[in-house]
């Protein structure tokens, strides 16, 4: 974090009059490290198993016709004594991706203070803290020895799974990945050698025949992907994590034992996953039990896991409150005196 006197310290730090603005660029010019992504993420799933925090459902609206969504979450980090407010609005749903309107942003309030903290732009929050917890996850449900990992897609959940994986899993030897768009497959490459330079990325095309070979497959692609892993495809200890699509139902029905990050979510958002009477599995454990070591993940090193990985607000609170800290610290963003 940078160091700033106390002039500058009293010219950034909030009050009840005014709120902060970090816009896109302001949060993409603060440094911050995987291994602290992920310490912040996990500890926001632990406050949460301890029951100092509230993660409440999400509200949706969406039009009959379709064409946008919109989400409104509220949350509070006991831990860090922040509430705030995530809000998610896409439109133009029937149109190709370069055509669409996505904004979603984050207002933070001190709740010891009672002070607001930050208005963000919460895109880098959600691409960082996706395969954050997507990395955690692998870490505690893996199978002991595991060496080999296969991203599907090459969005911008997929461009950062190798990086965080390897920051949880580092004796992680072979690094595979299925995609169909070279843009991307470039930059899942470029993001691997700029955290690890020394890792080579192998670019593999007969997903069927290099899924058997893999310990971890991370499902990241978007809807359009022309992959659909079938549980008969992986090694029998195999741990196939959903964040996107790319894995087949039978993924989830076959598996010996089913993980989510919230139950209640993958209820919600994860009906593609159905079997043919519409009926999803009923879930063993959830992750911020697992990491509070509540519940137990794998169970036996044989096992086939299905892991579902769905965002919790309390996530983006504790990232969005991290970013912002910094961001304070180094007098970025906007005052906005919008309660005078």
């Amino acid at each position: 974090m940078t160091r700033i006197d106390n002039q500058e310290e009293a010219a950034v730090m909030p009050d009840d009059r005014t709120l902060r603005i970090l816009s896109t660029s302001d949060v993409a010019g603060i440094d911050i490290t995987l291994p602290d992504v992920v310490s912040v993420v996990e500890q926001a799933y632990r406050t949460l198993a301890d029951g100092r925090s509230d993660n409440p459902r999400k509200l949706t609206v969406k039009p009959e016709d379709g064409h946008s969504v919109a989400y409104a979450m509220l949350g509070r980090d006991g831990e860090r004594g922040v509430v705030a407010i995530k809000t998610s609005y896409k439109h133009g749903l029937h149109e190709d991706r370069d055509k669409q309107h996505y904004y979603t942003t984050l207002t933070l309030y001190d709740d010891e203070t009672g002070v607001p903290v930050a208005m963000l732009d919460c895109g880098r929050i959600g691409a960082l803290r996706t395969p954050a917890v997507s990395a955690l996850l692998a870490r505690e449900l893996a199978a002991p020895g595991s060496r080999s990992a296969l991203v599907i897609g090459t969005g911008t959940q997929g461009r950062l799974a190798l990086p965080f994986l390897l920051t949880t899993l580092p004796d992680l030897e072979r690094l595979m990945l299925f995609g169909t768009h070279p843009d991307g497959i470039r930059a899942v490459r470029e993001q691997l050698h700029a955290y690890f330079p020394e890792r080579e990325l192998e670019v593999v095309t007969d997903l069927r025949a290099v899924t058997g070979d893999a310990d971890i497959v991370l499902a990241t692609a978007g809807p359009g992907t022309p992959a659909s892993v079938e549980a008969e495809w992986l090694k029998p200890s195999a741990l196939s994590v959903l964040i996107g699509y790319g894995i087949a139902p039978s993924t989830l029905h076959t598996a010996d034992r089913v993980v989510a990050t919230s139950e209640a979510q993958m209820r919600v958002t994860g009906t593609d996953m159905a079997d043919a009477d519409g009926q999803l599995r009923d879930v063993h454990a959830e992750l911020p039990q697992v990491l509070a070591g509540r519940a137990a993940g794998r169970t036996e090193p044989g096992q086939r896991i299905f892991a579902y990985n769905s965002g919790l607000v309390v996530t983006d609170i504790a990232l969005g409150h991290r970013f912002a800290q910094l961001a304070l610290a180094q007098g970025l963003g906007t005052a906005v005196p919008l309660w005078t």
